[in-house]
């Protein structure tokens, strides 16, 4: 049984580390923000979710198991909002445009008004 735990180990940190590793070469080589911020979550979360399961195989103690189980948990929490707001300011400074094949949001933010993540939706500034 040991043994058995002692590879499956090693095959999830191995994957772990190898999705990490892509993720950190996809922030560098990718050409825009959302292909980026898609490189900044996706294998960056699975690959810690990976690495933490096989330490959490390899060490079988129940706080160090709370920790990591709270690691990941934090993690899966934190990514995607914060991909969000990466895609979310990135839109707003239009950066993204070139790639937009379908831009869904154009009748809704009206260009020149810039919302102030204050909640507010869509406010419009007075002109005058």
């Amino acid at each position: 049984m040991n043994t058995a735990a002692d590879t499956l180990s090693a095959i999830f940190l191995i994957a772990g580390a190898l999705l990490s590793l892509a993720a950190g070469v996809g922030l560098v080589r990718f050409p825009n923000v959302l292909a980026r911020m898609h490189a900044a979550t996706k294998p960056q979360v699975l690959g810690l979710l990976l690495i933490l399961a096989g330490v959490a195989l390899r060490i079988r103690s129940r706080s160090d198991l709370t920790m990591l189980l709270l690691v990941g948990l934090f993690q899966l929490v934190t990514a995607p909002v914060a991909a969000h707001m990466v895609g979310r300011a990135a839109y707003r400074l239009k950066r993204p445009e070139p790639d937009l094949v379908v831009d869904e949001l154009a009748d809704r933010a009206p260009t020149g008004a810039v919302d102030s993540g204050g909640g507010g939706g869509n406010r419009r500034r007075r002109r005058g």
